[in-house]
């Protein structure tokens, strides 16, 4: 399951982030994975303080997001990344790293996630696709947005034609490692939310049981 949640950013911070980015230093974006022959494109260079400051914005965005987190039950959440794609760059099918080299230890990454900047009509091509058995879902996120899926899925962002893409990316090690039971959890949780005031309170309790004991027992 992947979930699609908009206005993560602000517009003044989608503004804020589109204006660091003009001064921000873009470096190959191989230099964190070298060895992935699928990957062109390039992303911010993380010594330079302007790419610290965006994904400082973009970090504390996601992590208050009330959606981003009743869905990946996040643990640990990677810094965002900036990342930038001209014509002819792409990234092609691929799935995340199992694990993340970070400085306080690994961490596992069990949730994908992209949060788009660009205006979609400023720019062709650079739809993230996501692949799911025999079909493929194709995302375009309006600027601000950000799409959500399990880390093990494959997907790739299709080439650019015209213009430029800009988003940030970034990683969760979920507290329910499991995406099978992650999805559960939330889909439980939101009916609870949605139909629990309409329920007979016994059976609301129990429901309420039922969600507390699965979350305690898949809870790593």
């Amino acid at each position: 399951m992947f979930l699609l949640v908009k206005n993560v950013l602000s517009p003044a911070e989608v503004d804020q982030v589109r204006q660091i980015a003009k001064s921000v230093r873009f470096v190959d974006g191989r230099a964190s994975n070298p060895h992935n022959l699928a990957k062109n494109n390039l992303q911010a260079d993380m010594a330079s303080p302007d790419a610290q400051k965006a994904s400082q914005i973009a970090g504390a965005a996601v992590a208050r997001n009330e959606e981003v987190r009743n869905f990946a039950f996040p643990k640990r959440i990677a810094t965002p990344l900036l990342s930038r794609y001209e014509p002819g760059m792409t990234y092609g099918v691929h799935s995340d790293a199992a694990y993340l080299p970070l400085p306080n230890g690994p961490l596992r990454s069990d949730v994908s996630a992209t949060l788009f900047l660009g205006d979609p009509s400023t720019y062709d091509g650079g739809e993230l696709r996501i692949h799911l058995g025999t079909e493929t879902v194709t995302i375009k996120g309006e600027p601000g947005s950000m799409v959500v899926y399990p880390s093990n899925t494959l997907h790739e962002v299709v080439p650019v034609t015209r213009g430029e893409r800009l988003a940030f990316f970034t990683f969760m090690e979920s507290t329910i490692p499991d995406h099978v039971e992650r999805d559960l959890l939330y889909s439980l949780n939101e009916v609870y939310a949605l139909e629990g005031l309409k329920m007979d309170w016994s059976n609301r309790t129990r429901l309420q049981y039922v969600i507390n004991s699965l979350h305690r027992n898949w809870s790593k």
